[in-house]
């Protein structure tokens, strides 16, 4: 009868145990890592989305602004760089590999700005059918990297929130001494916004991107001079 009742407590300690590990959070490092992991594939696929635009959108800027070289290249050569920094859920965790692709990504931006105020001073992009159409496309893919970004950070704060808590946190010690804290975003205002891009159809010169208008309309007569005082 003792051993009976020896094997019946043995059983239900084998039963639950689990159970009570479970309610105790011992599941939650593993859980919410695998969701930062799965957001920031999220976070990825916009970012690709925006590179596969790119060309396209390259193309035909060119057709209608030839001479607008070094804009293009620079366009080219940052998509290049971005598309080379390339960061796996394994890496997440190591804030030096995570910092030179946010700032690969951010320059991207800043050249794909420079792009769009460059075109406003052209009339024939602003009637292009398929420049309004890449350009759109492009509005709306800045939007969903912005909303994966802020998704992924979400779930990131989480997870790392879990690594320094009670009860949590004996578990981080003791059966999960591999999982580290992952790295958020940290990108500036600016670095998150879509680009502003409003066409000028009156042909009115537009405002550069980070300062006073950029000049006339290529191909139009340059201002009057004012006339002289009169003495």
């Amino acid at each position: 009868m003792k051993l009976n009742l020896k094997g019946a407590l043995a059983a239900l300690v084998v039963v639950t145990a689990p159970m009570a590990l479970a309610g105790c959070g011992v599941n939650q490092i593993p859980a919410k890592q695998e969701t930062a992991k799965a957001k920031w594939a999220d976070v990825q696929a916009a970012y690709q989305r925006r590179a596969d635009l790119i060309p396209n959108l390259v193309a035909t800027v060119q057709g209608a602004a030839i001479q607008e070289r070094t804009v293009l290249i620079g366009v080219t050569e940052a998509r290049a760089k971005a598309t080379g920094v390339t960061i796996t859920a394994d890496n997440l965790t190591d804030p030096a590999a995570f910092q030179r692709f946010q700032q690969a990504q951010d320059q991207l931006s800043g050249a794909l700005g420079r792009l769009l105020a460059v075109s406003e001073n052209y009339p024939t992009l602003q009637s292009n059918q398929q420049f309004l159409l890449l350009q759109s496309e492009l509005e709306g893919t800045e939007n969903r990297i912005n909303i994966a970004r802020r998704d992924y950070n979400d779930a990131v704060r989480d997870y790392n929130t879990t690594l320094r808590v009670l009860p949590t946190s004996l578990w981080a010690a003791t059966f999960y001494r591999s999982a580290k804290p992952m790295t958020p975003f940290g990108a500036t205002e600016a670095a998150q916004s879509a680009p502003q891009v409003q066409f000028n159809f009156n042909g009115a010169p537009a405002a550069g991107p980070n300062g006073p208008p950029a000049g006339p309309p290529p191909g139009s007569a340059p201002p009057s001079p004012a006339p002289a005082n009169a003495q």
